[in-house]
């Protein structure tokens, strides 16, 4: 089983390359950027739950790339561990006080590092930042969001559920189920790269269940790509034949068969308008509301 997405900063090849297959050897799926900007890139297509990040870099140093993930809602929770040849106390202060989780210095000890990067992991999963799946904000951060919403005028909560995910666990199994809730999240963030803005918010609030938080003005738009390019490729994660058929057929707890269409969305929506609202659970009853009524597309 997979420890979680790790992304290595780094353009030395040679401790890229070491970092690389040490870590996978320890399970974790290991992507590699040489550049800060292909670092940013890469974290815009998929979130890594952990950044190991060298400060000296080609194009931009380390304090601006994390300065950079730091001030975008979809990447501030993410953590960073900064690998450096400086160990000047001031370098180590400053990258602390960007918000690094943590720091070590070259030439470092793997298991160590090891050490460090499980040990951010867990605080962030510990704190409710992450869910361990998808790598997206969850619990708290989600939390927080909400809060938010109360000082503002116009903004808009999409609920997103996917529709049939239960079934489609019971025939194809766990690890999965876990491919799909990824995939969704994938989604999500291609359409808010796509159709909506920087300070557009995705969270994983748990199982199937996501939310957006958007300009209310955005709701339409978002929610119109985001299915499209769901129902565009969740056949994917079916076999041939459920392909071609176009549903599953699965047993009751009868006995009986049954069929049941491919996976779809079930997409709820709360906007400001609808309001006031007084409290978070006054919204988050709201949009759990809005998605059990919400229409599957």
């Amino acid at each position: 089983m997979s420890q979680g997405r790790m992304m290595i900063v780094e353009d030395d090849t040679d401790i890229s390359n070491m970092l690389r297959i040490y870590f996978q050897s320890q399970s974790y799926d290991v992507a590699v950027a040489q550049r800060g900007e292909d670092a940013l890139e890469m974290c815009r297509q998929q979130l890594p739950h952990i950044i190991v990040l060298d400060i000296m870099l080609p194009d931009m140093d380390g304090y601006d790339v994390c300065r950079s993930l730091r001030g975008s809602l979809r990447t501030s929770h993410i953590p960073i561990i900064f690998l450096t040849q400086k160990d000047e106390r001031s370098d180590k202060i400053h990258g602390l006080g960007l918000g690094a989780d943590d720091y070590i210095t070259k030439p470092f000890d793997l298991e160590e590092l090891k050490l460090r990067v499980k040990n951010a992991m867990a605080r962030a999963q510990y704190e409710s930042l992450t869910n361990p799946t998808t790598g997206l904000p969850s619990g708290r951060l989600i939390e927080d969001q909400l809060r938010q919403l109360m000082r503002r005028d116009d903004w808009g909560i999409i609920y997103v559920g996917v529709r049939g995910f239960s079934a489609f666990n019971e025939v194809y199994g766990f690890v999965a189920g876990e491919e799909v809730l990824r995939f969704a999240a994938m989604v999500l963030g291609k359409t808010v790269d796509s159709v909506g803005t920087p300070n557009d918010f995705i969270g994983h609030i748990g199982g199937d269940d996501f939310i957006v938080i958007v300009d209310k003005g955005l709701v339409t738009p978002i929610v119109e790509d985001v299915c499209r390019r769901f129902n565009a490729e969740v056949g994917t994660h079916y076999d041939w034949q459920v392909r071609q058929q176009g549903y599953m057929t699965v047993h009751d707890d009868m006995g009986n068969e049954k069929k049941v269409e491919l996976m779809s969305l079930s997409i709820g929506v709360v906007t400001v308008d609808e309001g006031p609202f007084y409290d978070i659970r006054e919204i988050t009853e709201a949009a759990a509301s809005a998605r059990r009524v919400g229409r599957a597309v």
